[in-house]
């Protein structure tokens, strides 16, 4: 355990800065700076911009040897040059420069740090699967933390506080990125002490891109899925169904508590089931669970609805890993980066429709239309099922 502890640590706290704001930053504009919701469009779709581009060249560069210390540091001064510009002047002109810039340079971190695990793991004699599980429960921990403080924060103190505290945890993620992260780089070493996939693997051996296109569009679906109800539902729960303003970060911390539950239980899934089904199966419970979400009109049910969104989400989030890991063995960095990038992409298209299917409508048919997305990753998986490139991939 105190051989890893270190990492999972730096996870956790980068981890934390990131879900701090991300859910935080669609209620600012709009309840704090008084902003129509399609002002959250141009935020969310630059910030995703910023973070698709920075995952494939950091991807890149993982891949070719080049250590992941540098950029995880990139990731953890733009969080701090964000927070800390915000901290000073919580304004528009701000939050839509050094803000969009420093949070999508943060948020890259994720990408580049669960590649890193692929050598924390064969430094600690872990197997990747059960790492990985080790990883999402830890991103999950934080995510269970992080929302639910901004949303405390800002009902007690006042919203422009959460950037005060954002900047004071960033300043402790940059500690440990000094002290704990590994110089060397991740992907090539960790290459080498798994059996060197890549060196034994012929050319003609290579994993089909099309499996890995056909995993990240069902990724995509799914997550698109999820960010529009992600940004939809704080301001559906407080504004359209008259919850207190503390009731987004309670919902996000029961969603992410069930997160790690359902984390722990993905082992026994993939043993039992295999990925792809387990994820079909995902699938369906996540077209009930935002359908539910949207007919929530009581606190209670708002609880129930988080559990069951935490439910889905947490097999998702750790199957899908796993899923595009084994399509691309001999390309870990890059899988690790068709999966952030599926879901950043879509953050794109989800996170900018939230606003405007709410500029246009309200937040509860921008969660509806997330149903109907979901229910679209059902028929992809289903394509992909019978795909000769997928199921080549997928032989033993």
């Amino acid at each position: 355990m105190t051989r890893y502890a270190p990492f999972l640590a730096l996870l956790f706290v980068g981890t934390l800065s990131i879900s701090m704001i991300v859910p935080f930053m669609g209620f600012f504009l709009v309840e704090g700076l008084e902003r129509d919701p399609w002002v959250i469009s141009v935020y969310a779709g630059a910030v995703a911009v910023i973070v698709v581009v920075l995952n494939k060249r950091f991807a890149r560069a993982m891949d070719a040897g080049v250590p992941a210390f540098r950029m995880v540091g990139v990731a953890a001064v733009g969080s701090l040059v964000a927070a800390g510009s915000l901290a000073l002047a919580p304004i528009l002109p701000v939050m839509l420069t050094l803000g969009i810039a420093g949070f999508g340079a943060g948020s890259s971190a994720l990408s580049t740090m669960f590649s890193l695990g692929t050598l924390v793991a064969a430094r600690s004699g872990i197997e990747g699967t059960t790492f990985n599980a080790f990883m999402r429960a830890t991103t999950s921990t934080a995510w269970m933390i992080g929302p639910a403080a901004s949303f405390v924060i800002a009902d007690r103190f006042g919203p422009t506080v959460v950037f005060d505290v954002v900047a004071a945890v960033v300043l402790v993620w940059i500690v440990l990125w000094l002290a704990v992260t590994p110089r060397e780089a991740a992907a090539r070493h960790a290459g080498s002490a798994t059996g060197g996939n890549e060196t034994s693997m012929s050319p003609g051996q290579r994993t089909p891109d099309t499996a890995l296109w056909i995993a990240g569009a069902f990724v995509g679906c799914l997550a698109a899925a999820h960010f529009l109800t992600f940004t939809a539902l704080p301001l559906f729960f407080v504004r359209e169904v008259g919850l207190p303003g503390y009731a987004p970060g309670n919902a996000f911390s029961v969603k992410t508590a069930v997160e790690i539950v359902a984390i722990a239980c993905t082992p026994f899934l993939i043993a039992r089931f295999g990925l792809r089904r387990s994820l079909t199966a995902t699938a369906v419970l996540a077209v009930g669970a935002i359908l539910f979400l949207a007919s929530i009109q009581t606190y209670g049910q708002m609880l129930v609805g988080a559990a069951f969104e935490g439910l889905y989400y947490g097999l998702f989030s750790t199957l899908a890993i796993g899923w595009v890991q084994s399509l691309a063995p001999d390309r870990p960095a890059q899988a690790m980066a068709v999966y952030w990038n599926a879901t950043m992409t879509t953050s794109v298209l989800a996170g900018p429709a939230a606003g405007l299917i709410a500029q246009a409508a309200d937040f509860r048919t921008a969660i509806l239309v997330g149903a109907g997305i979901a229910t679209l990753a059902l028929a992809v998986i289903a394509f992909g099922s019978r795909h000769r490139a997928m199921q080549a991939a997928e032989a033993p």
